[in-house]
């Protein structure tokens, strides 16, 4: 008898059992991706999504990926933990636009009913895009392993595991790669 991953790998599976195996491999992850969100945005009271609505955009994006169902509960967390970036970049944006009087020119679509006053970190969001997407240029694992560390909560076992290092490893590069975002974020938003 297969094990869950032989089981997720069937050939031959239809659509819709690949999109209800995605499905449950959500609902595993579902409540660490809340209280991860719930982390990230402790930070930003005025953010206008909530933690709920954080992981929901997120599923938003992964929802018509029904191939995801193959992957790993850590290696799921990984791609929805991007995913939450791009959400949290994409309301960034959308509201630094608003602020610089584009409103009604950028439409975004939010799960949560209620529109708090605006975040005052907008601007750190972005830098720590900007940042993450520089040190993917210059050391993809870093950026990676960053992904994996803070917005998917993945940890130090878990990050070495999916990366295919040693957790020393994780250990020193997560060190160097806080370090430098920190660094180049402070130097953004200056």
């Amino acid at each position: 008898m297969p094990g869950p991953q032989e089981a997720r790998d069937l050939p031959g599976d239809s659509p819709t059992q690949q999109r209800g195996r995605l499905d449950d491999l959500f609902s595993l992850v579902y409540e660490e991706l809340r209280r991860l969100a719930s982390f990230i945005r402790k930070n930003e009271p005025g953010a206008t999504l909530s933690s709920t609505g954080l992981v929901h955009e997120a599923w938003l994006k992964l929802r018509d990926s029904p191939h995801l169902a193959a992957t790993s509960p850590p290696h799921f967390k990984g791609i929805a933990a991007k995913a939450m970036r791009q959400v949290l970049v994409d309301e960034a944006r959308r509201r630094s636009a608003q602020k610089r009087g584009g409103a009604g020119k950028a439409a975004f679509f939010t799960l949560d009913e209620s529109v708090e006053e605006m975040a005052t970190c907008d601007e750190e969001i972005l830098a720590l895009d900007k940042a993450l997407d520089e040190l993917a240029g210059l050391n993809p694992r870093h950026a990676q392993m960053v992904e994996r560390r803070f917005f998917a909560g993945l940890s130090v076992a878990e990050t070495a595991a999916e990366l295919g290092v040693s957790e020393s490893s994780v250990e020193r590069d997560w060190r160097a790669a806080k370090a430098w975002l920190a660094s180049r974020i402070r130097a953004g938003t200056e």
